[in-house]
């Protein structure tokens, strides 16, 4: 389909990419807000735990932010092309899998508070808290979610997601244990998740008692 023809959406995330592929950090930071829920959606369905899931869409959005400059919009749609580097990384982290042998612990040592590890939250079968960022009905949700958070774990998380940082380069940027800053990525995802399912329901609320009235 030529470009002149896709939708509002598509070639707002083609100038997005444009941009980042310039080195643009603010168009990379949209990008992620706009496009990060359906990539995890896409790594969540090849790769089943979701902390993996998690750090596999870090890895993607570092790929995306080194190779932004290589997206042809003669090529594909920029959904197309952010999707398959999702899959391709989801896909390349189970033959990693497949190739060293594997042992998750129920409680890791490394981590120094009681915040829910990888088993739990793979069992979890709610939405991810990635995924909730596409049902916040406006960008103002996100905001003010954002607002709960703590200065540690707003950094940790705006290193690790917007920088394209992985959580042991985090640590040493921060100074800090790697259990303790993973630990603080995983509480502040989980806080992220609680108050925009509360946003929800407050929306779903509001839709009905207008539906009503």
């Amino acid at each position: 389909m030529p470009a002149q023809d896709w939708s509002q959406n598509s070639k707002e995330l083609s100038q997005l990419l444009a941009r980042v592929g310039l080195g643009d950090r603010e168009a990379f930071a949209k990008l992620y807000e706009r496009s990060s829920a359906r990539l995890f959606g896409v790594v969540l369905r090849i790769q089943r735990d979701q902390a993996a899931a998690e750090d596999i869409l870090q890895e993607v959005f570092v790929k995306v932010w080194r190779s932004a400059a290589g997206f042809d919009a003669a090529q594909s749609q920029p959904l197309t092309w952010l999707t398959s580097v999702a899959r391709n990384a989801a896909i390349d982290s189970l033959r990693r899998q497949q190739t060293q042998p594997q042992i998750q612990a129920r409680h890791r040592a490394d981590d120094d508070d009681d915040a829910p590890d990888a088993v739990d939250l793979a069992a979890d079968e709610a939405p991810g808290p990635l995924e909730l960022l596409s049902r916040a009905t406006e960008a103002r949700a996100l905001n003010h979610c954002m607002q709960d958070l703590n200065a540690m774990q707003k950094q940790s998380l705006a290193l690790a997601f917007y920088d394209g940082l992985s959580h042991a380069e985090v640590a040493e940027k921060m100074a800090q244990p790697l259990g303790t800053v993973k630990s603080w990525v995983r509480r502040a995802l989980l806080s992220l998740k609680n108050c925009l399912e509360h946003a929800q329901l407050r929306d779903v609320d509001a839709g009905m008692s207008a539906r009503q009235g």
